[in-house]
């Protein structure tokens, strides 16, 4: 097996994202993957097994690096409310701006089966890791309540930003993904009660005062 890293391997993955966007994973034959990449054949059996495995290597090589550029982004950020706007906003521009590779994680992903999923299962966890952190600093800064429970905010704060993704590219990604970061920012920040906002702007003037 050929050593993952080169033009050609590059090459591979990002024609397999949009044969595979392009076509569904279960109609993207490896035939034209090579065809879109313009290697031979036989040049796809030199760095995967097969097409699970290429999907598998797509997703850890793009989340993974997708992941550096998060943890890297929210370091230079001081708050934990800061930080999850943050992760937000990367999260949608990534995906906007890479619409078939949102297609690919989104939709075809959903449709893998059993290997696939545990041969993503640890960069996926890696992410699930820095939502969690921001999650527990928030609660270590008092910003976020002590009694919240971190795997379950975690699980709304992913699965909203990912059910976001699937509706807007269920709908033909005709808005902007960016729109969304504010409102969903917020409402993970005050809940839903009215009174929320003002309530968390008198109690900062209070501690001011104090």
């Amino acid at each position: 097996m050929a050593k993952r890293t080169g033009e050609k391997y590059e090459a591979i993955i990002d024609a397999a994202i949009r044969v595979i966007a392009e076509n569904g994973y279960h109609n993207a034959q490896v035939s034209k993957i090579a065809r879109e990449a313009k290697v031979a054949d036989g040049t796809i059996y030199l760095y995967f097994e097969n097409k699970d495995d290429m999907l598998i290597s797509l997703f850890n090589e793009k989340m993974g690096a997708f992941i550096e550029t998060v943890r890297e982004a929210i370091a230079r950020v001081d708050s934990a409310p800061d930080q999850l706007r943050e992760l937000m906003r990367l999260h949608f521009a990534h995906l906007e701006n890479n619409p078939k590779m949102a297609i690919v994680t989104q939709i075809e992903l959903r449709q893998s089966n059993r290997k696939v999923r545990k041969g993503i299962a640890e960069t996926l966890k890696k992410y699930m890791d820095v939502i969690d952190d921001i999650i527990r600093s928030g609660i270590e800064q008092g910003i976020f309540r002590p009694d919240v429970d971190v795997r379950v905010a975690r699980r709304m704060i992913f699965g909203t930003l990912d059910e976001t993704v699937t509706s807007w590219i269920a709908n033909g990604c005709k808005y902007s993904l960016m729109d969304q970061v504010e409102p969903i920012h917020r409402l993970f920040l005050y809940g839903m009660g009215k009174d929320a906002p003002q309530q968390r702007e008198a109690q900062s003037e209070k501690e001011g005062n104090a």
